[in-house]
């Protein structure tokens, strides 16, 4: 549903704009995004040149409220400026890894995630949360297209890879009761691939690394054998990012939601109710959704940022009947694996997927089509 002030008329929305509800915000606008960058014929992929050379709009004037702490200076606090502002990819001693380089390790990934993982296929599921997705990272400062997938699987939870490789888990659909909520936690992941974190984090492991090897030399450490077997959290260990990273994400991942048309204050009431779930049936939320608790402090940096820096808008994007159909449809394929899994209550809640892949014509997996970025064309 739409939340609006009564009297107005109802505005194109992310979802589907069946279902509205009223709410009194200040007047919405819009905002410049970056031209979409071209795709290598090879691999699908934008051009490094095409990324930096995208034209740039100046930025939409934007309602003030008397008490806003709104800059237009390009920086994170510029919500004009989303799409078209440098939010931690540069290179240089903080990040070593080129936008090529962080898709193909991205990649690598996502396949081993596809080989251990079962996917959902149904195609309105799939359709929906890839919609919801691809509208966010329109809204964003990402510079790379995003491929959007749901796990099959019910623990509260989402990633977003390096490169944008993104899983949603169906448990966090079934966990959420409005589409903003659900928009909320995928800004957020969103924002982890926006500013790069993966591969800062991967950065500042090499650097530590770099540094401890006369430690290893002169008092025996670890050894090489050591690092190698440090070395199979892989994937997950680079998905733990720092206070410092998940602060950030948060803070962007507020914005994109906004910017998409979200109520962003949907993201703090959600992490609060999954903690309150987390209480009282812990295991509920995924290890790696926990590294950074929705404490207090974080909460108020949230809603403090939702009141000085986000201008008030006439209506909000809440929740859609759309996303009442595909919690359903979920829940339908939750029930059926509780009534086969009766008979083992120790089967683990992750399904594995099948020996048999979808391949095309050409014997090359579909999976393999990236998609382009493109970013909204905003008129005033």
């Amino acid at each position: 549903m739409v939340a609006q002030t009564p009297g107005q008329d109802p505005q194109n929305q992310p979802g589907s704009p069946q279902s509205q509800t009223p709410q009194t915000q200040n007047p919405p606008s819009q905002s410049p995004q970056k031209a979409p960058p071209t795709t290598d014929p090879d691999d699908g992929q934008p051009k490094a040149s095409d990324i930096q050379n995208a034209p740039k709009k100046g930025p939409a004037a934007l309602p003030i409220q008397e008490d806003s702490q709104i800059k237009h200076d390009g920086g994170k606090t510029d919500v004009d400026a989303v799409g078209n502002r440098n939010v931690g990819c540069g290179r240089g001693v903080g990040n070593w890894y080129s936008v090529e380089k962080q898709v193909a390790m991205g990649r690598s990934f996502a396949q081993q995630v596809e080989a251990q993982v079962k996917m959902v296929n149904d195609p309105v599921v799939t359709e929906y949360v890839n919609r919801i997705g691809q509208n966010l990272v329109r809204n964003s400062d990402a510079q790379v297209p995003f491929t959007i997938k749901v796990i099959d699987s019910d623990v509260v939870n989402a990633m977003a890879l390096p490169g944008g490789f993104f899983y949603v888990n169906s448990g966090l659909i079934l966990a959420a009761d409005e589409e903003a909520e659900v928009a909320g936690v995928m800004a957020h992941e969103i924002a982890h691939v926006a500013a790069c974190h993966a591969a800062r984090e991967q950065t500042r492991a090499s650097l530590l690394q770099m540094a401890s090897i006369p430690l290893i030399f002169v008092g025996g450490g670890i050894g090489y054998a050591g690092y190698e077997a440090a070395g199979i959290a892989g994937m997950f260990g680079i998905l733990k990012f720092s206070r410092g990273f998940e602060a950030e994400a948060d803070y962007l991942g507020i914005e994109y939601m906004y910017r998409a048309g979200y109520d962003p204050s949907a993201f703090v009431s959600f992490f609060e109710k999954v903690q309150a779930m987390e209480k009282k049936k812990p295991g509920t939320l995924a290890k790696a959704f926990d590294t950074h608790p929705q404490n207090a402090d974080r909460i108020q940096k949230s809603q403090d940022e939702i009141r000085k820096i986000l201008p008030a808008k006439q209506q909000y994007v809440v929740t859609t009947s759309e996303f009442d159909e595909v919690k359903g449809r979920l829940a339908a394929i939750e029930n059926k694996h509780k009534l086969l899994d009766e008979k083992d209550s120790s089967k683990p809640s992750l399904r594995r997927t099948s020996n048999t892949s979808d391949k095309s014509e050409d014997g090359k997996k579909d999976d393999d089509d990236r998609p382009t970025l493109k970013r909204r064309d905003d008129t005033n």
